[in-house]
């Protein structure tokens, strides 16, 4: 009877390590880098939750970098069109339909998270996330792969 409720009590214990992960943290630095060139999300997930840091050493009004998601065909144009609406709106057009999910603006050792609704997404979808600080998404972008 021991042995039973042994092995009942390490399944048990394991049912955390087989959950769905819906939450990642990346990181910009500096040298305009992510420290993730892919995000891997499970199709499971309802939610997924991104945590932005910045390990680098400059303020946000110099070297800031926020996390923004859009479908890949938006991408570029979003990040031109948000380089006119200024640090004060994180970079990004106010109201706009392309912006999935986005972070605030941060800098040297600051964070911040967004919640991205999965339900606006598809899985196989084509998404892409980068930086929109004027420059910056050119080097600092990646895929978002609903799977």
């Amino acid at each position: 009877m021991r042995k039973v409720l042994l092995a009942a009590l390490l399944s048990v214990s394991a049912l955390p390590a087989l959950a769905d992960d819906c939450a990642t943290t990346i990181d910009g630095n500096d040298a305009m880098q992510f420290d993730k060139k892919t995000i891997n999300v499970p199709a499971s997930c309802k939610t997924f939750t991104v945590t932005l840091t910045h390990s680098g050493s400059m303020p946000k009004q110099t070297m800031g970098h926020n996390w923004v998601l859009s479908k890949t065909a938006d991408y570029q144009a979003l990040a031109m069109a948000g380089a006119q609406a200024g640090l004060d709106n994180d970079y990004l057009p106010q109201g706009d339909t392309r912006v999935l999910a986005h972070t605030a603006i941060i800098g040297s050792g600051e964070q911040t998270k967004v919640t991205v609704d999965m339900s606006k997404l598809q899985k196989g979808g084509d998404y892409t996330f980068f930086c929109s600080f004027p420059g910056h998404f050119a080097l600092m972008n990646g895929k978002f792969v609903v799977n």
